[in-house]
């Protein structure tokens, strides 16, 4: 299999997020599939970067894509970046997202890093997971 599901995991992944209401409450800035504009307020979520891996075999053709989500906050201390960073864990760990094309078979939760930026301002959580997708 190749890269050809990104694209309708991308979709599944933000409407699961931004579909959540108790994530809607922890995250007023919302879920982006792209870096807001500018220096935002708030705390919220961006879907980032993508690694995909051939795990075809004979059953049929398939990849893992190990994603990364992040949860940005300007909060003092980590207590509200994490608790956005839980709930995500938590959508994602429920009933996979239907795709348009092909079916997530699995998701699992790979790492977790939570760092403030250069200037102490900003508390993220990088949440990695490997998501397994078949034809």
């Amino acid at each position: 299999m190749s890269y050809s599901r990104a694209t309708a995991l991308q979709a599944a992944l933000f409407a699961s997020l931004s579909g959540d209401a108790e994530l809607a409450l922890l995250v007023p800035g919302g879920v982006h599939d792209a870096p807001p504009p500018g220096t935002p307020q708030g705390t919220y979520v961006v879907l980032g970067a993508e690694e995909v891996i051939d795990r075809s075999d004979v059953s049929g053709p398939g990849a893992e894509h190990r994603v990364l989500i992040s949860v940005l906050s300007d909060a003092a201390g980590f207590a509200t970046a994490k608790a956005a960073a839980e709930r995500v864990g938590a959508i994602l760990s429920a009933t996979p997202p239907a795709l348009a094309q092909g079916r997530i078979v699995a998701i699992w939760f790979h790492t977790a890093t939570a760092r403030k930026d250069d200037a102490g301002n900003v508390r993220r959580v990088d949440l990695r997971f490997r998501v397994r997708i078949e034809a």
